[in-house]
């Protein structure tokens, strides 16, 4: 049996309790009026008179001016006045036969069923007996003449009538509602009084007719007195009952404005239950999957739980949970009474109210809970690594900045960088599936075999990092090193093999390090030197540093250099070998070092990558490029700007916005930027930055490959990255005519770029017989010391004005006369929108 249930059925047995108790004290008091009237027996009044006083009984209970508590109605009855007038008229026994009669009958009518009428009936007695008791206390006799009841009697009377029918009738309403006594009685309590006040007055009245000379029809004010007090009465408790009634739906809706659902549900089922009177309310979430169902009463919540779908249950009231806006169904709220209630018409605009309002109030809250799952989405997946679910580089970042700013930090802090032997191996053997198996797997190791406190991260393809917390000494650090790397050790089963995976790290104390850049730098040295030593872990030693005093040095000017504009920006033009027409030009970037003259990026890239300045100086390229392209624009030459891309950069998610805003800045059209990527890009790397490759290249941004034929990955590379050029490193244009391994492999090159329908460009084209022998294999476009060395836009812009032998734009005398070589209109190649053809940048 369910709780609900329980508490029925004892609450059932209280109230048949009480009633027994109050039917068999009405019972005796009704025996002792019975034996008293065969005692001493009074003589019987006229038939007319006793059917009257009945009749009169009947009406004044039916007029009644009442308040529901709950599922109870609390009111106001006129039935006092022809009791406490009977009483002044006729014996008492006849009185009290009479009322008890009127209530019987009353009863029977409304169909109220035995227990009620029962119980009226015993009530009734006892109040009238009260009532009676007092005229016989003060020896009042009836007299149908000229019957003379002194007020303070009558008062007395009405009194005791009144006390008697509360103290029966209001612990039924208690029990019945689950109230308390005194929470019933104030219940419409200013109304009560004012409704005895009134029939005091129709007592008054009715006996001064009766007691002297006046005319009969006098009587006829005290219905008309009693109908006007009843509908005074009845409009002031209404209207206050209404006024009540609203002031705490308005609260309640003020309530429901709350973003956490459970306070919603546990906020509308109370009020609920408050705002229309009901033994218990109770909503039934079905909206988002929830199945859940909430029940409370007025006081408390009863319950919270799953939706068990049990059907709803004889006397309960439902509506609908949906939206004013005729949004979808979330649920039902249902209302149980006592027993059978008929709202009325204001009660049920009322609950629809006070529905659609909860309907809001739960869609709100469901709303914003989804937000709020998004959100912690968002910002689980911005700090971890969404293949291991490990903490990525930014975590890792902003937990070490938070332990170098913590001066109560306990004990010391290292970091170990792990690098997986070989990895490449299995991804070329077993494919990237099984990789990603392998890395999942050991991420898992590591975080298992870590220290509390430590923090695992996953920097980016077979790279791991771990913050060592909380060492006591430093030496404690190659411990822990040792003791993680060894989990690695145990093989490793993928697709049916068992394979063994090899480590090397790198460990730095963050003590002296002055920043997590510096911290990783150092990590990264010792990581590497512990590959090139054999050794599984080595701690890095500033006697070992490799990085020179000018590195450092470097280190620390870039944000200068930045700052004061230092980088700029040389161009080299790309020619077609066979018109020596110039299609493009390669940006390179220059600083110029007050102090030291030009360095090249070889000699500061790596340092701007570590200083973290990549972003800005990446920046000021690209404007100084886009700048130029504008500038030769305007001057007639519309070329293409070719700009070398570090792999960190595409590691940045915003890099892809910030190219494409610069690009619509300057008026350029995305077909006129060319990113160069360099060939010895890892597949790991390839894995992070293929999305931001894809976004540039459908935004229109032409990609290139760099030094293509120097890495151990091209066909892998190719494949990953949508590229549309293909440039040649310099060490095999330099050896095409003596070489014939090199030879071949820009034959080779030429050929898998025409059947690729990519562009192939030379670099480092120093002599003619060198263009001449690249043409003659098939390379269409060359760079070099030939044509031009890197000069500045301006100078650039100048050299293409003056041309070769008159002729603007044009850097070199054609390689075959005018008419000699007919070019084939471009094919498409189905579905690839790529030219059949090697073609240049347009």
């Amino acid at each position: 049996m369910s709780e609900t249930g329980t508490n029925d059925d004892a609450t059932d047995r209280r109230l048949r309790l009480l009633i027994g108790l109050v039917v068999v004290l009405g019972l005796g008091v009704a025996s002792v009026w019975a034996m008293q009237s065969l005692r001493h027996p009074d003589p019987r009044p006229p038939a007319a008179l006793l059917a009257l006083l009945c009749a009169t009984v009947v009406v004044a209970q039916r007029w009644r001016v009442s308040v529901r508590i709950k599922s109870s109605l609390l009111g106001t009855a006129w039935d006092e006045v022809p009791v406490l007038v009977g009483l002044a008229l006729l014996p008492p026994p006849w009185v009290l036969l009479c009322a008890v009669t009127g209530q019987g009958l009353l009863k029977i009518a409304t169909r109220s069923g035995v227990r009620k009428t029962a119980f009226a009936m015993a009530k009734e007695t006892l109040a009238v007996s009260a009532a009676a008791a007092v005229f016989l206390a003060f020896r009042i006799r009836p007299d149908p003449d000229t019957p003379y009841v002194p007020v303070l009697v009558l008062v007395a009377a009405m009194l005791a009538f009144a006390v008697t029918d509360q103290l029966v009738f209001l612990p039924i309403v208690a029990t019945d509602t689950g109230s308390s006594i005194r929470q019933a009685a104030r219940q419409n309590w200013t109304g009560t009084v004012i409704g005895h006040l009134g029939q005091f007055l129709a007592c008054l009245v009715a006996l001064w007719v009766l007691a002297t000379d006046a005319n009969v029809l006098l009587l006829l004010v005290v219905p008309l007195v009693v109908a006007c007090m009843h509908l005074w009465q009845s409009r002031t408790t209404r209207t206050r009952q209404e006024r009540e009634s609203w002031q705490r739906l308005a609260k309640a809706t003020d309530e429901l404005n709350a973003v956490d659902l459970t306070q919603v549900l546990h906020s509308a089922t109370t009020r609920a239950a408050q705002i229309f009177s009901a033994a218990e309310a109770a909503i039934d979430l079905t909206a988002g999957g929830a199945d859940r169902t909430v029940r409370a009463t007025e006081s408390q919540v009863l319950a919270d739980s799953p939706l068990t779908g049990e059907p709803g249950r004889a006397g309960e009231t439902t509506v609908d949970l949906v939206a004013h806006d005729g949004g979808m169904r979330v649920g039902v709220l249902r209302l149980r009474f006592g027993g059978t209630v008929r709202l009325t018409e204001v009660e049920q605009y009322k609950l629809r109210t006070f529905a659609s309002a909860v309907c809001t109030a739960i869609r709100n809250a469901q709303a914003y809970a989804e937000l709020a799952r998004i959100a912690a989405e968002n910002e689980h997946a911005a700090t971890h690594d969404p293949l291991t679910g490990l903490p990525n580089r930014r975590q890792l970042y902003d937990r070490a900045g938070r332990l170098f700013t913590d001066t109560g930090q306990d004990g010391l802090v290292a970091l170990l960088l792990i690098d997986l032997n070989h990895f490449k191996e299995v991804n070329d053997t077993l494919g990237h599936a099984a990789g990603d198996d392998v890395l999942r797997e050991v991420a898992r190791r590591l975080h298992e075999s870590a220290e509390p406190g430590d923090l695992v991260a996953r920097l980016g393809g077979d790279e791991f990092a771990v913050l060592l917390t909380g060492l006591p000494t430093p030496a404690l650090a190659s411990h822990r090193a040792a003791a993680m790397l060894g989990a690695l050790e145990p093989s490793i089963e993928v697709e049916g093999m068992r394979i063994t995976v090899e480590a090397a790290g790198g460990i730095a104390l963050a003590a002296g390090a002055g920043s997590v850049e510096e911290l990783m730098r150092r990590a990264d040295i010792a990581m590497y030197q512990a590959k090139r030593a054999g050794e599984p872990t080595t701690i890095y030693a500033h006697a070992r540093d490799t990085a020179d005093v000018d590195r450092l040095m470097l280190t620390g000017e870039l944000r200068r250099a930045v700052s004061r504009h230092e980088f700029t920006v040389d161009f080299q033009p790309i020619v077609d070998l066979g018109s020596g027409e110039v299609v493009s030009a390669e940006a390179m970037a220059r600083w110029k070092r007050p102090d030291q003259g030009d360095l090249t990026p070889v000699q500061f890239l790596e340092a701007v990558e570590r200083s973290g300045q990549l972003p800005a100086f990446v920046d000021a390229v690209l404007e100084q490029s886009l700048l130029a392209v504008q500038t030769w624009r305007e001057a007639g030459f519309d070329l293409p700007v070719a700009v070398n891309v570090s792999p960190r950069s595409l590691l940045d998610p915003n890099f892809p916005a910030a190219v494409l805003a610069r690009l619509e800045r300057h008026d350029v059209s995305p077909g006129r930027l060319v990113l160069e990527l360099t060939e010895t890009l890892t597949l790991s790397q390839i894995d992070v930055v293929e999305r931001t490759l894809a976004e540039l290249r459908n935004a229109g941004v032409r990609l290139a490959v760099d030094d293509f034929g120097t890495g151990v990955s091209s066909l892998s590379v190719l494949s990953r990255i949508p590229v549309h050029e293909l440039k040649i490193d310099r060490e095999f244009v330099a050896a095409v005519e003596t070489s014939a391994e090199a030879a071949a492999v820009v034959r080779t090159t030429v050929d898998l770029a025409r059947n690729l329908h990519l562009t192939v460009v030379a670099e480092g084209v120093e002599s003619e017989p060198q263009r001449r022998a690249l043409w003659e294999l098939g390379c269409l476009a060359g760079q070099g010391r030939l044509f031009a060395r890197p000069l500045s836009a301006a100078r650039l812009l100048g050299t293409l004005q003056r041309g070769s032998g008159g002729r603007p734009g044009v850097l070199a005398s054609a390689l075959h006369e005018a008419g000699a070589v007919v070019r084939m209109p471009a094919r498409r190649a189905s579905g690839t929108g790529r030219s059949s053809l090697p073609h240049l940048p347009a």
